[in-house]
């Protein structure tokens, strides 16, 4: 009686799971035609239906009572089964992108093979290489089925087949970052029935066939229901050659494409996902809070910008959150940005010609006037310091026009020889150059040889002729520094130094550090002061966060430089 009672349950558990199996795969068919991926839509829901009719055969194979009709369902299930592995492949060929389910030849291969072993398979009564079955009173009476030769051919190969899908799925989730141990959770699932076959080929108490219909169904479903809305995710992300981040309602990282992370580094991490995209890429998130929405980023040695724009995503019905692209508009924007310089420019040469020039025009006046009313040449004198002045201003505004404008040809530079050689041409009096370190960086030689003269000359007019000015590689080593031991710049006026027309000394036009600024943006370096002026503090303090190099005095520090090799100089030091 106990173990009549034991088999019936035995077969009651059979029935349940098979009956669950299969409806649980016709279900969950609606669930993927949700999916807007075309491909990846039919072959998952190729694979339901296949997954759902191989447990459907097996449950009339346990139900029907005459052995032929069992027989008959079996064979159907294998028939079936096997229809899985191409419907399988199709899915992973058409998520991961690639266009093996597209290809004639392969798919008039996958049929010729299927349909030979689809004959072995039915002629299996008439040569028996394939299975037999014996009449079987445990757990509970059914017809045992025993494999021959030909069944173990065809199961490898529909293993190896399926490994092959497997290799194209977990390839894919690498290259898009995406945490791989819950698929492969599922994955360690859908083997158990191994087991299973085991324990109902050595023991009593299963039957000895194969359970595979059941891994093959939790596989399918849970494809279909856990991992649907991250396989929408994934396969959009990583379907454009644009960088592509995926972001949920809380604004934390969820998916994001190999181009992305080929553009921001810090996406390599194994963490990132699930993190808030403020923590992960900063820049990222301040351009999306900005009005323009443009991102600028450091490539190499370049400075490229991208137009952000969000859009919600779902994957059906179910909210996934925001989607963000980038578009490159490097061009448009430089174009933009080197328009607004024009323009500036044009402001600057207005200004200079409504006031800078207006006044020694009105100076020569006078000493026409002077000398017409008194014949004293002496006037004259006055008038040609007008005119010198005049002359100044138009040289120093025409070359801040062409240092404006972008850089075509450069070539590797020497800091130290080329610093040596720009204080050679300058009146530097008593002032002493010290190169502490050098450096070798890509530049415009004659616009980078205008920078260094006009650094120079502005310490020693600014720190006298005693003055020592230093040149020398930054500790970061992607840029140099110009440092003197005058007066320094007080930190309020470090800003406006770089303004057209300002200028703290009789006589200076104010254009010499507008020329560097210039010749920096053209470059797409880098340009800010640092180091403290005489009554910033009291001596022995410095500017918090300043490379102060002397006691007092003003360093211009020039960044974002490349190396000959063509990398950030901050990656070849």
């Amino acid at each position: 009686m106990i173990i009549q009672l034991s088999g019936d349950l035995t077969y009651a558990g059979y029935l349940l799971v098979f009956t669950v199996a299969t409806l649980a795969c016709f279900v969950s068919i609606h669930r993927v035609q949700q999916l807007e991926a075309s491909g990846t839509r039919r072959g998952l829901t190729a694979l339901l239906l296949t997954s759902g009719g191989w447990a459907l055969s097996y449950l009339g194979y346990f139900l029907v009572p005459d052995p032929g009709l069992k027989t008959a369902f079996y064979v159907v299930g294998l028939v079936v089964g096997l229809a899985t592995v191409g419907a399988w492949l199709y899915f992973c060929s058409a998520f991961t992108g690639r266009t093996l389910h597209r290809s004639t030849g392969l798919r008039r291969a996958a049929v010729a093979i299927f349909l030979v072993v689809l004959a072995v398979k039915v002629t299996n009564s008439y040569h028996g290489l394939y299975f037999a079955t014996r009449t079987a009173t445990e757990p509970f009476p059914h017809l045992a089925v025993t494999h021959g030769p030909a069944h173990w051919i065809v199961v490898g190969l529909c293993y190896a087949l399926t490994f092959v899908g497997y290799f194209m799925l977990f390839e894919r989730l690498r290259q898009v970052s995406y945490k791989t141990w819950p698929f492969g959770l599922l994955v360690a699932v859908t083997g158990a029935p191994f087991a299973l076959n085991f324990v109902g080929h050595a023991t009593p108490l299963l039957v000895d066939v194969s359970h595979e219909p059941l891994g093959v169904a939790v596989f399918a479903v849970g494809v279909s229901f856990v991992f649907r809305e991250r396989f929408q995710a994934i396969g959009l992300a990583d379907g454009d050659d644009k960088p592509i981040l995926i972001v949920n309602e809380r604004d934390q990282l969820r998916e994001y494409n190999g181009a992305a992370a080929a553009l921001f580094p810090a996406l390599d991490r194994l963490d990132v996902i699930g993190q808030p995209l403020w923590s992960v890429v900063p820049s990222v998130a301040e351009a999306l809070d900005s009005e323009s929405g443009v991102l600028s980023v450091r490539d190499g040695g370049e400075i490229r910008y991208y137009q952000l724009t969000e859009s919600p995503f779902a994957a059906g019905r179910s909210p996934v959150g925001r989607l963000v692209l980038f578009t490159d508009i490097t061009e448009r924007e430089r174009d933009r940005r080197e328009l607004q310089r024009q323009n500036e420019r044009l402001e600057e040469f207005a200004s200079v010609v409504s006031h800078d020039l207006r006044n020694p025009l009105q100076v020569l006046r006078g000493a026409f006037e002077g000398a017409r009313e008194t014949g004293d040449l002496s006037h004259f004198d006055r008038g040609e310091r007008a005119l010198d002045r005049m002359e100044t201003l138009i040289d120093d505004v025409l070359s801040l026009a062409r240092q404006g404008q972008p850089i075509d040809e450069t070539e590797p530079i020497s800091l130290a020889s080329l610093a040596a050689s720009c204080w050679g041409v300058i009146e530097a009096g008593d002032a002493d150059l010290v190169v502490e370190t050098d450096l070798d960086l890509v530049a415009d030689p004659d616009r980078f040889r205008q920078l260094l003269e006009n650094l120079f000359r502005n310490a020693v007019e600014h720190g006298g002729d005693d003055v020592t000015v230093r040149v020398g590689r930054l500790p970061e080593g992607n840029g140099f520094y110009v440092a003197d031991d005058g007066p320094g710049i007080p930190v309020d006026d470090r800003e406006a130094v770089f303004e057209s027309g300002y200028s703290t000394t009789d006589g200076g036009t104010g254009f010499g550090l507008a020329i560097v600024s210039e010749i920096v943006d053209a470059h797409g370096w880098e340009i800010k002061v640092s180091g403290r002026a005489a009554d910033d503090a009291p001596d022995g303090h410095t500017e918090s966060g300043a490379r102060s190099r002397a006691a007092t005095g003003a360093s211009f520090e020039i960044t974002g430089i490349s190396s000959p090799d063509g990398v950030d100089g901050s990656e070849a030091a």
